[in-house]
């Protein structure tokens, strides 16, 4: 899951932005992107990737950008079929 904030900053500037990502563990994560990343994470989002989180080393892998990797509703947890 993906979230945003945005703060209002002086008159004229772009004011701040704030990511939360939640994993499929239910841990909160925030980052704070320039305007131009949180375009591009949006983009990417809405464009039928699969976004991956790594809290480690903070990166957001987009999977599919072109051809598939993952399955859109891939899930690291096992199904119950």
């Amino acid at each position: 899951m993906l979230n945003a904030n945005w703060r209002a900053g002086a008159d004229g500037t772009d004011g701040q932005f704030e990511l939360m990502l939640v994993t499929e563990d239910g841990q909160r994560h925030t980052v704070a992107p320039s305007p131009a990343a949180v375009a591009a994470l949006v983009a990417l989002a809405r464009a039928g990737t699969v976004l991956l989180w790594d809290p480690t080393d903070r990166v957001i892998v987009a999977a599919n950008v072109v051809g598939d990797w993952l399955p859109l509703d891939w899930s690291a947890e096992p199904r119950a079929d």
